[in-house]
C-alpha cells in the first residue's frame, strides 16, 4: 500500500505544471471533448509507465543492493532538482495533436511527451526502489490521472488559483526524502 500511496502522491505533485499538463490544456481547449482526452492520456500513461515498471523490476536483478541504493538515491535527489525547473510543451507536440484526431492525437503526443520524462524516470526509480512494479504503475498513472484529468476539466481556472511554484516545491521536497532515506539505507524503515 505505501507504494501506491507514494508512487501516487509523488507523480502527482511531480505533474502539475509539467508538459503533459500543458498539453492536456491545449487538448481540452482545441477539442472540447474531455472523455477521449481523459481516454488517451489513461492508455499512454499505463503503457508508457508500465514499461517504466518493467524496466525498473529488471535494474534490481541486474544491479547488486549497495549499487542500486546508491542509484537510486541519486536518481530521487537529481529528479528533486528537475521538478524545479519549469517546463514547456513543444510545438511539435501540438501540432501533432491538430492532425490525429482527439483521442488518438492525446494518446500519440501523451506517450512521446513522457518519454525520458521526470515521471517516467520516477516510475523505473520507484519500480527498482520498492520492487513491486504493478503496484508503482498503478499509483503513478493514478497520479498522471489525479494531475491530468482537472486540467483537461477545468482548465485555465486551476492553473490561475493553484501557485505552480508551491506544487513544485512540495513534489522537489518527496523525491529529496526518497533520495535522502534511500541513500542513508532507511528508506525501507520509516515507509518510503
Amino acid at each position: 500500500m505505501e507504494a501506491f500511496l507514494v508512487s501516487t502522491g509523488v507523480v502527482a505533485l511531480a505533474e502539475m505544471g509539467d508538459k503533459t499538463q500543458l498539453l492536456a490544456f491545449i487538448l481540452a481547449a482545441r477539442f472540447k471533448r474531455p472523455l477521449p482526452i481523459v481516454g488517451g492520456i489513461f492508455v499512454a500513461t499505463a503503457v508508457n509507465h508500465g514499461l517504466a515498471g518493467a524496466l525498473g523490476a529488471w535494474i534490481t536483478t541486474a544491479l547488486g543492493p549497495q549499487v542500486l541504493r546508491w542509484v537510486l538515491g541519486l536518481s530521487f535527489l537529481a529528479m528533486a532538482a528537475w521538478t524545479l525547473v519549469p517546463d514547456e510543451i513543444e510545438k511539435e507536440e501540438a501540432r501533432t495533436a491538430q492532425r490525429l484526431g482527439v483521442f488518438g492525437a492525446t494518446l500519440i503526443t501523451f506517450f512521446l511527451a513522457e518519454m525520458g520524462d521526470k515521471t517516467q524516470l520516477a516510475t523505473i526509480a520507484l519500480a527498482a526502489h520498492y520492487g513491486t512494479p504493478f503496484v508503482v504503475v498503478a499509483g503513478t498513472t493514478l497520479g498522471m490521472l489525479i494531475a491530468d484529468v482537472p486540467a483537461v476539466f477545468i482548465g485555465d481556472r486551476l492553473s490561475a488559483r493553484v501557485p505552480m511554484r508551491w506544487v513544485h516545491g512540495a513534489a522537489a521536497a518527496l523525491f529529496a526524502l526518497l533520495g535522502a532515506a534511500t541513500l542513508l539505507g532507511i528508506g525501507k524503515k520509516i515507509g518510503l
